[in-house]
């Protein structure tokens, strides 16, 4: 599943959702994880349309780690079917990896369960396609 980070540096989730330059895009299995490029973040026009903006760069990725995301824009992820996942402190990329892939490995939470579900059917949609 691909995984979106709010970051200043590519290492470490410290932005808030609203304010960060880019997301940094990895694709995270149980058992392989790894950097897949990077998204600018869009800041012209009102916050709406930025919002809206920041919702569309991560449109297929299946979870955004954040370090704050208000209301609006969380709204607008879960509209897009994308799990905003708040965080307490800073941490760094490879340990919100390492931590998404040990729940991967074991009993996933509902709401998990349902993203990884949609991950599978789109795969299966792309192979049918041949794309």
């Amino acid at each position: 599943m691909r995984v979106a980070f709010t970051s200043s540096n590519g290492s470490v989730i410290d932005q808030h959702f609203g304010q960060c330059g880019r997301f940094w895009i990895w694709e995270v299995g149980p058992a392989t994880a790894a950097p897949i490029g990077q998204v600018e973040a869009l800041a012209a026009g009102d916050e709406d349309d930025r919002t809206t903006a920041r919702a569309a760069a991560v449109a297929g990725c299946a979870i955004v780690f954040t370090r704050q995301i208000g209301g609006p824009a969380a709204a607008k992820l879960a509209a897009r079917r994308i799990h905003p996942m708040k965080l307490q402190a800073d941490v760094p990329i490879a340990e919100a990896v390492t931590r998404l892939q040990e729940v991967l490995r074991g009993t996933p939470p509902p709401w998990l369960r349902r993203l990884l579900a949609q991950d599978e059917a789109t795969d299966e949609t792309d192979a049918r396609r041949g794309a």
